[in-house]
């Protein structure tokens, strides 16, 4: 389901540490070219090789293979009965359905699902939805209020930073996640998204945006500490060859992890437009 292979799983890291292949050839004492074999996928890193190329990208084997979580600390927020996002939808699964209501299966697909209950609304309404995410928790609660709900939702675990999608959409939708995406690979993620949506086919996403007077959520995660900041207006510019329907900016009082904080938060609801 678009996992990438371990040689594109080597180049992105590569890249979001501004290594060179020389660079990384270097620290494991192997030539430039069998870097380059490697992120062309035509060949392979030998086993022996694996745990030292996984600490020269300060990552782990398991995550060169595509199979770690990059929100692992979300397991722990899912790890009740309660859902930790609640169940209500998000107020622009709404703004999607005006503009491409179910009169027809159309195929979604949520980015960053958490504990399912967008993906699992949009089934209820007669979507045809695939939804991922990092934490392994919060996909089986995700699958659970799918079966509650007597709905079909195509759950997978997957990492953000390694998925890319490989069929078609109808509806991308990203919620809360996206502000974890490193600055040098967000136009060839965007660009990734945008390709592998159809020609009336609409993008919702929205990202945290960094504000002086706004402190850090205190339920912020290491990753989300550590993430790279996003600015006022970035991510229109990522479509700005699209149709805006919602492009907005707001500051909105959030109490998640029990403690009253404030977000701002950049919105936009774009729809590829076919000369």
């Amino acid at each position: 389901m678009g996992h990438l292979k371990i040689g594109d799983i080597i180049y992105r890291r590569r890249r979001e540490l501004e290594l060179t292949q020389n660079q990384l050839a270097a620290s494991l004492h192997i030539s430039f070219q069998a870097v380059s074999k490697w992120e062309n996928n035509t060949a392979y890193p030998d086993i022996e090789m694996l745990p030292k190329l996984a600490a020269a990208l300060h990552t782990t084997v398991d995550a060169l293979f595509g199979y770690n979580s990059v929100m692992t600390e979300y397991d722990g927020r899912y790890n009740t009965e309660e859902y930790y996002w609640g169940l209500t939808p998000n107020s622009i699964c709404y703004d999607v359905m005006k503009l491409l209501p179910p009169v027809q299966s159309y195929r979604v697909l949520d980015i960053g699902c958490g504990e399912g209950k967008d993906a699992v609304f949009f089934a209820k309404c007669g979507y045809d939805v695939t939804a991922f995410d990092s934490s392994e928790q919060g996909i089986e609660k995700a699958k659970k209020l799918a079966r509650q709900n007597k709905t079909d939702v195509r759950f997978f675990k997957a990492n953000l930073f390694d998925y890319r999608p490989d069929s078609e959409y109808d509806i991308i939708l990203s919620s809360g996640t996206l502000h974890l995406i490193p600055q040098n690979i967000r136009m060839e993620f965007f660009n990734s998204l945008k390709l592998h949506t159809s020609d009336i086919g609409i993008n919702a996403v929205n990202v945290f945006v960094q504000k002086p007077f706004i402190t850090p959520a205190p339920d912020n995660t290491q990753e989300e500490e550590q993430s790279h900041p996003w600015h006022s207006g970035e991510l229109s510019g990522y479509y700005h060859d699209w149709l805006f329907h919602t492009c907005k900016e707001e500051i909105f009082d959030c109490c998640s992890g029990g403690t009253p904080h404030k977000h701002c938060m950049d919105t936009l609801i774009a729809q590829k437009t076919v000369p």
